[in-house]
């Protein structure tokens, strides 16, 4: 497990830069500036970070930086800048181009210290093609395998946090679309903020926002009940799920063999059924090769296959983008594009 490291002192000539903005309920390290520690706070911080991806960078990969540092061969993490709420919410509703820019909100999940997970949206915006702002939601991972409890504590804590940062760009008049994607753990803290929202009766919110769960790791049955508060949304919530997926079996273990939302088997009828009920697109990516022994991250692969999304998806009927039920994808993503687009889009930060 790699250690956080605080911005270096380089040059990004050679690679891509990007622009990650963060905020996270995770304490400061008083050592490490620009570094988050897996110590809680009650308080939401927020950042902007300059990340410089490598020319050599291979899609669905991270090149981890060794003792040197060089940004022509890692991922380097060339400027921190702290932002107060304000500044913040003025820096990622900046314009492009004239346009009202959608925002990705990324929601990492369990077992993830804060560099793993900036990293990881660096990739991911890198291989979606790096089109407008995306924001990781890092809440405080003990960042261990024996961590699963202290982790489900962590999420539990974040959530008025994350509710507090999906309120603040529903209602930015400057912004467009708000594009959720919560993974493992994460897709708990995405599902119980939402569930907060319809509570607080947030419709605003909820009309400007579109969600995918990757590998959710929540209990089934919690899921049905969270539905029932969240409704119906629209275009419909995606799940990505794996039925081989190693990390789940483990969380089914731990949690009395409960089954998890992310390992539902598509082939199944009633979970077919069940999906057109709740409205909501269960979508198999077992097909998707990775280097993940745990096939847990498979999603990751979805960024790299994005740009081939959006040009497919040019000749694509409005209405695909309606569709509930249970779906396969294929290797190549050529199954039902639409869900892969919604996801490939919250990486990129764009529609």
């Amino acid at each position: 497990m790699l250690k956080p490291t605080a911005p270096a002192k380089v040059s990004a000539a050679g690679g891509k830069v990007q622009t990650i903005y963060v905020a996270t309920t995770r304490m400061p390290s008083s050592a490490n500036p620009g570094a988050f520690t897996s110590e809680r706070s009650l308080q939401t911080h927020y950042a902007e970070y300059q990340i410089s991806v490598p020319p050599n960078h291979k899609p669905g990969a991270i090149e981890w930086p060794t003792a040197a540092r060089d940004p022509k061969t890692s991922f380097v993490t060339v400027s921190y800048r702290p932002l107060d709420r304000p500044a913040f919410e003025r820096a990622v509703a900046s314009r492009q181009n004239g346009a009202k820019p959608n925002v990705g909100v990324f929601v990492h999940g369990f077992n993830n210290n804060f560099q793993e997970a900036l990293y990881r949206l660096a990739q991911m915006h890198a291989d979606a093609g790096g089109r407008g702002s995306v924001i990781l939601f890092s809440w405080p991972s003990e960042a261990s395998i024996g961590g699963y409890v202290a982790d489900k504590d962590g999420v539990t804590i974040s959530r008025d946090g994350l509710v507090d940062v999906l309120t603040m760009l529903g209602r930015n008049p400057n912004l467009g679309n708000t594009i959720v994607l919560g993974h493992s753990m994460g897709g708990w803290l995405t599902a119980e903020s939402l569930r907060q929202l319809r509570l607080m009766h947030r419709d605003d919110v909820f009309k400007r926002m579109k969600v995918v769960l990757a590998a959710p790791d929540i209990d089934v049955d919690v899921f049905r009940s969270q539905l029932e508060v969240i409704g119906p949304l629209n275009p419909p919530m995606t799940l990505l799920v794996s039925k081989d997926d190693k990390a789940l079996a483990v969380s089914r273990f731990i949690a009395g063999e409960h089954n998890r939302l992310g390992a539902l088997d598509v082939d199944h009828p009633q979970v077919a059924e069940a999906a057109r009920k709740a409205n909501v697109q269960v979508v198999d990516i077992s097909a998707l090769k990775t280097d993940d022994d745990f096939r847990h991250n498979r999603f990751t692969e979805l960024a790299a296959m994005m740009p081939k999304l959006m040009e497919r998806d040019k000749t694509a009927s409005a209405t695909s983008l309606q569709q509930a039920g249970a779906f396969v994808l294929n290797g190549v993503g050529t199954t039902l594009a639409s869900p892969f687009r919604l996801a490939g889009a919250a990486m990129a930060g764009s529609r």
